[in-house]
């Protein structure tokens, strides 16, 4: 693991907040960061120099769906993720975990591991903690998760309690399985929003030492004020000294309070699915393209922003996009609002290095009108 280190470089003296920067064999990270999803080795109607040129360090990608298509070996064969889809910055991929959550109708769930029924043709796939590091280190992405159990946030304790222990059984059988040394496996905690079972996580996964810990099960259904005061019981336990990572959140509001509470890294598809269903995300708030309102406006989308849907086209043009169904307006507004996931993290950024994070936050929560 000496390719890997990850340095703190700041914290907010007023919040848990901090900046670092993340080392990996494919560049550096700074933190905090968000990785656009990338599920099938490709950002939805984006190339990859776009991406660069939105600022973009760090893209994920989906162990569950790669396995299925077009197969782990076959991406190995043609040399990994990195050139399959010819992106030479660093690579995350989830385990494939979430979709014990996601597509819990096709799944049959065991001490030993999870098999899948193919969403695509109703193919079994089988999915132990052992084979979901042996599919990523096919694929070859700088960071890996271990498979854990996300369950719906509702269950009963008890069941809970399962998930949580089958998870630190599953991370501990992980680490064992890893064999390449390139790659940093990350532990996931689980527990619902129950403060014990978090408790009880995080210390099951200690002991394993993980490179870097993620905190998965939450944006499953909880309200964001139960999973801010999650993350304000959950995050402290974690290592100072590792990378923290909230898995599949969320909406900007969200991501300025996980910061504030610790958080490092970050992954969600709403940018892009948004901008694919015309929704943008602007320096004033979100803006929905299809109304009305916009079919003469000569303005651009947001005025703050120097991607080319905001510097080329008017609010009008972009709308007329889409409702012409033309398949630029879902590019426009995918790279419009990665830009600007982006944009609020370097300036978010530069707010913990100043100590000015708890200003920053009230200033665009109250101009987003929130």
């Amino acid at each position: 693991m000496s390719q890997f280190s990850y340095q703190l470089i700041a914290e907010d003296p007023k919040t848990s907040a901090r900046a670092g920067i993340l080392s990996t064999p494919h560049g550096d990270i700074e933190t905090p960061v968000f990785m656009p999803v990338g599920t099938l080795a490709t950002v939805k109607g984006l190339f990859p120099d776009q991406l660069k040129t939105a600022g973009i360090q760090i893209l994920l990608g989906n162990t569950y769906h790669l396995a299925l298509r077009p197969g782990a070996e076959i991406v190995e064969e043609l040399g990994g993720l990195h050139q399959f889809m010819d992106w030479d910055r660093p690579i995350l991929t989830d385990s494939g975990g979430f979709q014990v959550f996601s597509l819990a109708k096709l799944t049959k769930l065991t001490e030993k591991q999870v098999v899948f029924r193919s969403h695509i043709d109703g193919s079994i796939l089988e999915l132990s903690p052992e084979k979901a590091v042996r599919i990523q280190e096919q694929l070859g992405a700088d960071c890996i998760m271990c498979l854990d159990e996300c369950p719906p946030h509702d269950v009963e304790f008890g069941r809970m309690r399962e998930a949580v222990d089958r998870t630190t059984a599953w991370a501990a059988r992980c680490r064992e399985a890893q064999v390449r040394d390139d790659q940093m496996l990350f532990g996931i905690v689980q527990g619902g929003t129950n403060q014990k079972l978090r408790e009880r996580s995080v210390e099951g996964l200690l002991s394993h030492d993980f490179p870097g810990y993620a905190v998965g099960g939450l944006s499953v259904g909880e309200s964001p004020e139960e999973m801010y005061k999650t993350l304000d019981f959950t995050v402290p336990g974690l290592p100072t000294d590792r990378p923290r990572y909230l898995m599949g959140v969320g909406t900007p509001r969200d991501l300025l309070e996980s910061v504030s509470r610790g958080i490092d890294m970050f992954d969600c598809v709403m940018p892009t699915r948004n901008g694919r269903n015309a929704m943008a995300f602007t320096s004033d708030g979100s803006v929905k393209m299809r109304n009305a309102v916009h079919q003469r406006d000569e303005r651009p989308l947001d005025a703050e922003c120097d991607c080319p849907a905001c510097t080329r086209y008017s609010r009008a043009y972009l709308r007329h996009l889409f409702m012409a169904k033309e398949m630029l307006g879902p590019i426009l507004l995918s790279l419009h609002n990665i830009a600007f996931y982006q944009r609020l993290m370097r300036d978010l950024r530069s707010a913990i290095l100043t100590g000015e994070v708890g200003e920053f936050v009230a200033s665009r929560l109250a101009r987003w009108g929130r």
